[in-house]
């Protein structure tokens, strides 16, 4: 009986290597069309979108979508995954810092800048009810464990003496409400940038807690405010 015969390591080797640039095409093409969503979110809201519109921004046909999402509700799903995702690592990048001011600093900027360029400023944070039931509880969930670390932080500063005494639970839903709130607002072509946009809400908002009326600088640090701390006047409005 004749043995089988194993394929050679050159042909098993270029089987891998297109198979890892078929993989590699599914991903961007699957990045693709979520921030064509995202766009459309934007500017047409969750509900108002279509997937046809979604397709037709990227010269493609509806069908051509189920290849990557089953529906529009997949879409949004992978929307929220991939941003608390993204805001899970940024609360691990926190182990590192020195201080709960500069903890929290950095929360803040990473949060605008996941808000500006991963949601596209779209207002996704507020289409929860849209998901279904299971993709539902495993958002909250998720986005509740990430609450419960932002006031792990602010109830340290309060503990240190660097925050003043606050409720961490109402400071947080504050912090939240502000970012959550770019999206009503934000507009891409703005005079703002998302780096800008994210150290001016650290100032704003972390600045607001600090013990002794200083002001967040930069990397955490607790100082006066200045002239030169302060947005331009050339600011316009997003």
């Amino acid at each position: 009986m004749a043995s089988a015969q194993l394929p050679d390591s050159k042909t098993a080797g270029a089987g891998q290597t297109a198979s890892s640039h078929v993989a590699q095409k599914r991903r961007r093409r699957r990045d693709e069309i979520l921030h064509a969503a995202l766009r459309a979110f934007r500017e047409r809201g969750y509900h108002g979108t279509t997937l046809e519109e979604i397709a037709g921004r990227l010269g493609l046909q509806k069908t051509a979508l189920y290849y990557y999402y089953s529906d529009k509700e997949a879409l949004l799903y992978e929307c929220h995954r991939r941003s608390l995702d993204e805001l899970d690592r940024v609360l691990e990048e926190t182990e590192s810092t020195e201080s709960p001011t500069e903890a929290l600093m950095h929360v803040v900027r990473e949060h605008v800048r996941v808000m500006i360029e991963t949601l596209e400023g779209s207002s996704l944070a507020f289409e929860i009810a849209a998901l279904s039931p299971e993709h539902q509880a495993e958002v909250v969930e998720a986005r509740d464990r990430y609450e419960r670390r932002l006031r792990r932080i602010i109830a340290d500063g309060c503990e240190s003496g660097e925050f003043r005494s606050v409720d961490p639970k109402l400071a947080v839903f504050a912090i939240l409400g502000a970012i959550n709130w770019i999206a009503r607002w934000y507009r891409p072509e703005g005079s703002l940038d998302s780096p800008e946009l994210g150290a001016q809400f650290a100032r704003l908002l972390v600045g607001g807690l600090l013990n002794g009326g200083g002001e967040a600088g930069p990397a955490g640090r607790v100082g006066q405010s200045t002239p030169a701390d302060s947005p331009s006047h050339e600011s316009r409005e997003q």
